[in-house]
């Protein structure tokens, strides 16, 4: 060969060394579709090999979806056109998808008759994850930003609330403070106004309870002072309470309470600020001449006690948000009602303390409200026992020690190490029998070839939670574990959540912190040791 032949094939060896060893697919076919060459990069990113794939039509690396692409591709090729930097997907061998960028040029003989394709193919699936990603963590971002402003926006109508209500007051207080001063009131007026400062101090004293109780419940400090006691003379105390606020607005009180499901343990003081709560808020928004009805009952292992009346209800809109602390449905300087929109707040996480649940209804505005209250029925006896039966709770309910667990069964499931070693600990010193697993998996193997009485799980746990683990559970036969009672022991307290919980399979969702007497009634409850 001479210099002049080798340097008319050096450009053509070159571009071939060029094309093999570029990392982008270069592929050359004809206006049918054949497969004619197929470089390395080619191979690396769909698999194939060049002898596997030349001769094959092209569909060969085009998921089936996506076929009419090439129909197109090949009709715009045979026009003269080229197609740049078009982004889509194709199909390596093993079956995975791969996002690629795709220049498509014609290939012309030398008359300039089209005969074929080349087309460069790039790899671009690990851009695509990247804006994926990025997309994903905008979304976030402003996903956050938008709560953080909620809760910017409910943190400033709730101060805007709590100086309203802190003033009104206030300005009651020292309004008839300077006219008594000033000597001048007759005895008529001087008792009218010492009453008048009297009602506003209650007020303040009831606005600042309120916000203690809020500092303790998002501190964790708020704690209960369980004890025997009587629900139905708890309830009773409530509507004597608010007897004389309905009277003056000629609202019937109607109450119709079962005293065979009333003996129970809890802390009766934190139960009857939760029905004052609920019967205060009945009177305050039920228009005069209306009706209040307070109905209790015992439903299998539960007293249930229900709060209905007739008042101005409650729009759909707000109902998800009725137990959020400083919700309101009227806020702002119009609105209709008084209160800090905290009263509920406080009802929610006093039943939930005790093992229990509260639930809204209301078919909108002017159609009532009614609000339903599930508390477990720790200890029952009969009414007949008289002192034989607070005697027998007081030696059963220990503030100190909690109920006996001796002989019960009792799995464990939490992924954290040191969350399972405290509740296993409390258990064990309660007598339990305590098995545990550190994931649903672990769990449901135990459950193969053991049988709890209870079983206390967390909910935040990898790869499965526990809402699918307690699926998964109540799918299996009763002789495999699939009517066990459980309890979900979770730091997710929304009211969404606690419906969740319930909904999955749970009998119970006990919110963190949870106390060790708590954690031992709530599992005694479960197992029905109690009554």
């Amino acid at each position: 060969m001479g210099i002049s032949d080798l340097a008319a094939a050096a450009p053509i060896a070159l571009l071939a060394a060029i094309v093999d060893s570029s990392d982008d697919a270069i592929v050359s076919k004809t206006l049918e579709g054949v497969i004619t060459s197929w470089n390395h990069g080619a191979e690396k990113i769909f698999g194939y090999s060049a002898a596997e794939a030349i001769g094959q039509h092209i569909t060969l690396i085009i998921p089936s979806e996506r076929r009419a692409e090439e129909v197109d591709v090949l009709a715009r090729i045979g026009r003269g056109e080229k197609i740049d930097h078009f982004e889509t997907v194709r199909q390596a061998k093993n079956g995975r998808k791969v996002d690629i960028s795709l220049t498509v040029s014609p290939v012309r003989d030398d008359v300039g008759r089209i005969i074929g394709a080349s087309k460069v193919a790039r790899d671009i699936t690990e851009r695509k994850r990247a804006e994926a990603e990025r997309v994903r963590l905008v979304d976030r971002e402003r996903a956050a930003r938008r709560t953080a402003e909620e809760a910017n926006r409910l943190k400033d109508d709730f101060l805007a609330t709590v100086s309203h209500e802190l003033r009104n007051p206030l300005n009651s207080i020292v309004g008839w403070a300077g006219l008594l001063r000033s000597g001048k009131l007759d005895e008529k007026k001087t008792a009218r106004g010492v009453e008048a400062i009297m009602q506003a101090a209650q007020a303040q004293a009831q606005i600042i309870s309120d916000l203690l109780d809020v500092s303790r419940i998002i501190s964790g400090r708020l704690r209960l002072d369980i004890r025997p006691f009587e629900l139905i003379e708890v309830i009773e105390a409530a509507i004597d309470t608010l007897r004389p606020a309905a009277d003056a607005k000629r609202i019937r009180l109607e109450a119709l309470l079962d005293r065979s499901a009333s003996t129970m343990a809890g802390d009766p003081e934190r139960l009857r600020q939760v029905f004052w709560n609920l019967l205060s808020n009945a009177v305050k928004f039920t228009s005069n001449d209306g009706c209040i009805r307070i109905l209790s009952r015992r439903i299998d292992a539960h007293i249930e006690v229900v709060v209905s009346d007739t008042g101005i209800g409650i729009e759909p809109q707000f109902l998800p948000y009725v137990f959020d602390r400083f919700r309101q449905g009227d806020s702002g300087t119009d609105r209709q009602s008084s209160g800090l929109g905290l009263g509920l707040a406080i009802v929610r996480h006093l039943i939930e303390l005790h093992g229990g649940t509260v639930h809204a209804e209301s078919k909108g505005s002017g159609q009532g409200a009614s609000f339903t209250i599930r508390l477990p029925i720790l200890i029952a006896f009969s009414a007949a026992d008289g002192e034989r039966t607070r005697t027998a709770v007081e030696e059963i309910i220990s503030v100190e020690d909690g109920p006996s667990l001796k002989n019960l069964k009792v799995l464990v499931v939490d992924d954290e190490a040191s969350a399972r070693e405290v509740v296993s600990t409390v258990l064990v010193q309660a007598l339990a029998e305590v098995r545990t697993a550190e994931s649903a998996g672990e769990a449901l193997e135990i459950l193969d070839e053991w049988l709890p009485d209870v079983i206390v799980a967390d909910i935040g746990m990898p790869n499965v939670d526990g809402y699918e683990f307690i699926r998964q559970v109540r799918a299996r036969s009763p002789q495999s574990g699939g009517v066990v009672p459980a309890a979900a022991l979770t730091a997710y307290a929304r009211t969404q959540d606690r419906l969740r919980v319930l909904s999955a399979g749970f009998e119970m969702h006990v919110p963190k912190p949870i106390q060790r007497v708590e954690l031992i009634t709530v599992v005694a409850s479960l197992a029905k040791r109690l009554r």
